[in-house]
């Protein structure tokens, strides 16, 4: 009789252990699938002048998941033609505004952009008009760089910005 108890003792420590190696094999399958899931984010693109996006061979914006990626917008017309030559800050203004139009098209704000670069062909100019960007940015600053450069992709732009943004 006493044969017994050490018998059942052992079935249900075997028991324990086969169940916990079941459940382990479980999470895995399960957390294999969910990596499958995140890795299937297809890339969702947005073009906010799509002529001219096609001509010189870019597309203003991109999705990924969480992610947006936003090229560098700059002051004209959908036909292409410069808004405010001369003007750094009436070019800031209308960068900013087509910003805007991107990240409300995918459902974003100011605040979930984390990075910021602005290009400009006059950096004095910029720094002059760049309180601007205190009535954007009402929470925090995004991360970025500022670079004069010698030219923009059109004679007469003096400012382009792009940015990252992530909800």
């Amino acid at each position: 009789m006493k044969k017994y108890p050490l018998f059942i003792s052992y079935f249900f420590i075997s028991l324990s252990i086969l169940s916990s190696c079941s459940n382990a094999d479980k999470s895995k399958t399960n957390s294999e699938v969910e990596v499958k899931v995140v890795s299937s984010n297809k890339p969702e693109y947005f073009n906010l002048r799509p002529k001219l996006e096609k001509d010189y061979g870019y597309s203003h914006a991109v999705k990924m998941g969480d992610e947006l990626k936003i090229s560098g917008a700059v002051s004209m017309t959908d036909s292409g033609i410069i808004i405010g030559p001369g003007n750094m800050e009436l070019q800031m203004k209308n960068c900013y505004s087509d910003l805007e139009k991107i990240l409300k098209h995918y459902g974003y704000t100011y605040d979930d952009v984390y990075a910021e670069n602005i290009y400009t062909t006059n950096m004095q100019d910029f720094i002059k008009v760049s309180g601007y960007r205190n009535s954007i940015y009402k929470k925090q600053f995004p991360t970025g760089t500022w670079l004069e450069v010698k030219g923009l992709a059109i004679k007469g732009q003096l400012i382009e910005i792009d940015m990252e943004a992530r909800k």
